[in-house]
């Protein structure tokens, strides 16, 4: 059965005799008129059916051509919109009283509500409730205004102790003060030395050489002894860009402090002068605050110029070595052949001397130069302070 076959051709029949000529499902043979349903395409009935005898329905839809002859009736109020009608109210919807209304108002709209006698438990709930608010409120007023009232004498110094400070705190606000205005004056201190010291220390070196100058100019100093405290020359050390003054002596106050190099010239630790054919001339500055001429003399290396001015002469000295640390009881750094150097024999010698580490006078640093040229003012200036 599931073996292909032929299709039937119309009006032959499977043995080759004369069969079905081809008729339509209604059993009209298709050449016949309205075997396809002529007449509900062209607004008339339909043939009638063989098999039932009868007359088919005609088209309802036939001959209308208004195409609005079968549109809905319209509802004039369903077109625009309307207002609703507000709803009616009824009697227990009552307005509400005015915030803030007094007693008596209140118990009136109660009574409008409620009627005149009396009314539900939950009125009366509600009537006492506000009652125990008012009662609140009235409690409140009364403790305020019990407290603007005078106190008795044994009432306030009660009050009087109770808001008085415990020793605990008393104590810790002191020390809390203590501390806080040591900060401040540290911080001015700190301030005074590492900032004023130098702006005092560099205006009152830079006027004494300055003055100086002029005195050279005009032939007012003369060489020879100088009194403690004097400016006598100009130190130069061109790498580190310090130009700063020359004094006798090594007074704090009178030289150092005032931004000077001082020059050691009284008892055991005297020194040559740099116009003298041997000897070692001895120096000593701030390292830290007061100008600090000698900060960075930790930078030079040998061969770095020194130079020494004074009223007729420029001495040029090199830098040799370097003692970064020694004692301050150390005073042999300033022989006439100083120890630790590296000299072996006499010659004409400059000692810088000043504090390490930065910021303490712990111990010492001392830096060594040897003389190297001795130039007339006349010749004009050595080659280390024109490049």
């Amino acid at each position: 059965m599931t073996a292909l076959r032929p299709e039937r051709e119309s009006g032959v029949d499977a043995y080759g005799g004369a069969g079905d000529q081809g008729t339509s499902y209604g059993g009209q043979p298709y050449g016949d008129p309205g075997a396809y349903g002529d007449g509900w395409y062209d607004g008339t009935a339909p043939a009638a059916d063989p098999y039932d005898g009868t007359a088919s329905a005609p088209d309802p839809y036939a001959g209308a051509s208004d195409s609005t002859a079968f549109l809905p009736p319209v509802d004039e109020e369903t077109v625009a919109l309307r207002i609703p009608e507000p709803p009616e109210r009824t009697a227990r919807e009552q307005p509400a009283p005015v915030p803030g209304a007094g007693r008596a108002a209140r118990r009136k709209a109660a009574r409008k509500r409620h009627g005149r006698r009396g009314g539900s438990h939950k009125a009366a709930g509600a009537s006492g409730a506000s009652g125990a608010a008012e009662g609140r409120e009235g409690a409140t007023e009364g403790a305020e205004e019990a407290s603007r009232a005078p106190l008795s004498r044994v009432e306030a110094r009660r009050q009087a102790r109770a808001r008085k400070a415990s020793p605990a705190v008393v104590a810790s606000r002191a020390i809390g003060e203590v501390f806080i205005t040591t900060g401040v004056l540290m911080l001015l201190f700190v301030t005074y030395q590492l900032w004023w010291t130098n702006v005092r220390a560099h205006a009152q070196a830079g006027k004494e050489a300055s003055d100086l100058q002029d005195d050279w100019k005009n032939g007012e100093r003369k060489p020879g002894a100088f009194e403690p405290g004097q400016g006598f020359a100009l130190l130069h050390i061109p790498k580190l860009d310090v130009v700063v003054p020359i004094a006798e002596g090594i007074d704090s106050k009178r030289v150092l402090d005032r931004g000077m190099v001082g020059h050691y010239a009284e008892g055991a630790l005297k020194t040559a002068m740099p116009d003298e054919k041997k000897g070692n001339f001895g120096l000593a500055g701030h390292r830290n605050t007061h100008g600090e001429p000698f900060r960075y003399i930790n930078r030079l290396e040998p061969g770095d110029p020194i130079v020494v001015e004074t009223q007729d002469t420029y001495y040029v000295y090199k830098m040799a070595s370097i003692l970064p640390v020694t004692s301050p009881s150390n005073i042999s750094v300033l022989d006439p052949v100083p120890k630790g150097s590296g000299f072996t024999g006499p010659g004409r010698y400059i000692t810088l001397t000043t504090c390490t580490p930065e910021f303490t006078s712990k111990y010492r640093m001392i830096v060594w130069g040897k003389m190297d040229e001795e130039r007339p003012r006349s010749k004009g200036k050595p080659d280390a302070l024109v490049s």
